[in-house]
């Protein structure tokens, strides 16, 4: 599968990527250029652009050079940080302090990605952390936990394993719209309620995202809502998903 760039309008533009887990079966990847209002450009997650996608991403950018900053929203995605670093290397790179240990050789900002500096200096952004679950999993394995990103003018939410849709068109009939990651269960916080915690959130969200037009996720197929749709699928998954959550 050969990277692509979907033009999602006013300003958004999403990244369908390859990853090759076991360096065999491609899962997929993703990551996100939005324009801010001044005319510069945040990448939302790192990828190694290539050939026609990468040529694109320059001449919108004036060669990388109005690229402003690179947020890396999700802590367990830090295989292209690096490369990403030397292709826009005027940008300002943002992370969790996870990206920092994994990929020391890279000129991190000392704001954390997911603290509300970062979330006021891009305004045109909307943000939210998972409640009830760890961002940082003590897992390795467990990556139910990332910061989602919403663009509001394009009506695009960016967001990385935490709710995911059926990874190939052929799923799409078996699988339902939306789901929550499968390590969701594992990520939950050893707190009191953690569970109920995280289905609050979720609903929350839902309500709050309802007019939600483009899902782009990562390992997965973007999905295109009617208003109202977004809402109606995570309500859905996280209803079906609420008993097993709220276990003891």
């Amino acid at each position: 599968m050969s990277d692509k760039i979907y033009d999602l309008g006013a300003g958004f533009w999403n990244i369908q990527g390859t990853f090759k887990l076991g360096g065999v079966v491609d899962i997929g990847t993703q990551c996100s250029l939005v324009q801010l209002e001044s005319g510069k450009f945040v990448f939302l997650d790192s990828y190694e652009l290539t050939d026609e996608v990468r040529k694109h991403v320059m001449e919108l950018t004036n060669d990388g050079q109005d690229v402003e900053a690179v947020l890396n929203v999700h802590p367990f995605h830090t295989v292209h940080c690096a490369q990403m670093a030397k292709d826009f290397p005027h940008a300002t790179f943002y992370g969790s302090s996870r990206h920092r240990t994994e990929v020391p050789e890279v000129d991190w900002s000392d704001d954390l990605v997911e603290s509300d500096a970062v979330a006021e200096r891009y305004s045109e952004l909307e943000f939210s952390l998972p409640e009830g679950i760890h961002y940082i999993a003590p897992n390795d394995s467990v990556h139910a936990g990332s910061l989602l990103v919403r663009h509001p003018a394009s009506k695009s939410v960016h967001i990385d394993d935490t709710f995911m849709s059926p990874p190939f068109k052929i799923l799409k009939a078996v699988l339902p719209e939306l789901m929550l990651h499968p390590t969701t269960k594992k990520a939950l916080k050893d707190e009191p309620n953690a569970g109920e915690q995280y289905c609050d959130w979720v609903i929350q969200l839902a309500h709050d995202w309802r007019d939600t037009h483009n899902f782009c996720a990562a390992h997965s197929e973007m999905v295109k809502f009617e208003i109202g749709g977004f809402e109606k699928a995570l309500l859905k998954a996280v209803k079906k998903a609420r008993p097993k959550l709220e276990a003891s």
